[in-house]
C-alpha cells in the first residue's frame, strides 16, 4: 500500500455494513478541516462508491467534537502567495460538493458538534442530514475578511434567500434547532440517539431499489434549476422511462399481489 493511500485512509475511514457505507472525517486534531488533502481524499472515496454496487446508502460523520470546521486555515496562511493553489483548492471543494451531489446514491450528514464555513458547506450539500442537539452551524468567513462565497453556493440552494443571507453576512452560529427550522437540517436528536436515528433512515432508504434511487436523486436535483413547465415535461419523461425499468414493474406487481418486491436494481 503507498503512502499516499494510507494518508487518505487515515483521513477519511470507510466502513460498510448492510448496503451502508459510512466516511467517516478523521483528523479531530485539525477539525477536520477540509484540507487539499482531505478534499482529495474524500474525493477517492466517492469515486469509489459511485462504481460500488454494495452500497446503497452514504452517511458522512466525523470524529470527535468538531464535525468540520472548513478549509484549514493554517494550510491557506502557508500559501498565502501562490494563487494556483488558493484556485486549486476551491475547484477542489467544489469538485467534492457537486460529487455528492451527483452520486447516484443518497447520501447523509450525520452531524455531531460544530460544522462552520465549508462544513456548513458539506452538511448543505448532502441529500439528508440529522444533528445531534448540541450541533451548531455558521457561516463565519465575513468575521476574517474572507466572505464564504463556495458555501454559499449549498447554502442557498437548501434555505431560504433572507436565511441564507443573515447567515452569511452576520457569520453567527446557529443552534441545530434553528438550523432545523429553516431547512439546512432535517432533524434533530439527542446525542444519545443520533447514530440510531441516521441508520434507521439509511436502513429504510437502503430497503429500496437501487436504480430507482439513482433516477430519483438524478431528476430531483435536475429538475431544480428549470423552470416549471420544462420541469414537469423533463419529470414526465423520467417517469416514463422509469416505469420500464424492472424494478417498477416488479414494484408495482408487488404491491398490487400485497407482497415483498424483489428488486433487481435495474
Amino acid at each position: 500500500m503507498s503512502r499516499a493511500v494510507k494518508e487518505q485512509e487515515s483521513l477519511v475511514r470507510k466502513n460498510t455494513d448492510g448496503g451502508i457505507t459510512t466516511l467517516t472525517l478523521s483528523q479531530p486534531e485539525r477539525h477536520n478541516s477540509l484540507s487539499m488533502a482531505m478534499l482529495e481524499a474524500l474525493s477517492v472515496e466517492l469515486d469509489s462508491i459511485a462504481a460500488d454496487a454494495d452500497t446503497r446508502v452514504v452517511v458522512i460523520a466525523a470524529q470527535g467534537k468538531v464535525f468540520c470546521a472548513g478549509h484549514d486555515l493554517r494550510e491557506i496562511r502557508e500559501q498565502f502567495g501562490d494563487a494556483d493553489f488558493q484556485l486549486a483548492l476551491f475547484n477542489q471543494c467544489s469538485k467534492v460538493m457537486q460529487q455528492i451531489i451527483m452520486l447516484p446514491k443518497p447520501v447523509i450528514a450525520r452531524v455531531a458538534g460544530v460544522a462552520t464555513a465549508a462544513g456548513c458547506q458539506l452538511v448543505a450539500s448532502c441529500d439528508l442530514a440529522v444533528a445531534a442537539s448540541s450541533a451548531r452551524f455558521a457561516t463565519p468567513g465575513v468575521n476574517i475578511g474572507l466572505f464564504c462565497s463556495t458555501p454559499m453556493v449549498a447554502l442557498s440552494r437548501n434555505v431560504s434567500r433572507k436565511h441564507a443571507m443573515e447567515m452569511l453576512l452576520t457569520g453567527e452560529m446557529v443552534s441545530a434547532e434553528r438550523a432545523e427550522q429553516i431547512g439546512l437540517v432535517n432533524r434533530v436528536v439527542e446525542e444519545s440517539q443520533l447514530d440510531e436515528t441516521v441508520y434507521r433512515i439509511a436502513r429504510t432508504i437502503a430497503d429500496k431499489s437501487g436504480h430507482t434511487l439513482k433516477v430519483g436523486k438524478e431528476a430531483f436535483y435536475r429538475q431544480l434549476e428549470m423552470p416549471l413547465n420544462e420541469a414537469y415535461a423533463f419529470t414526465s419523461n423520467v417517469m416514463a422511462e422509469n416505469l420500464k425499468a424492472n424494478d417498477a414493474q416488479e414494484g408495482i406487481c408487488a404491491f398490487l399481489d400485497k407482497r415483498k418486491p424483489d428488486w433487481t436494481d435495474s
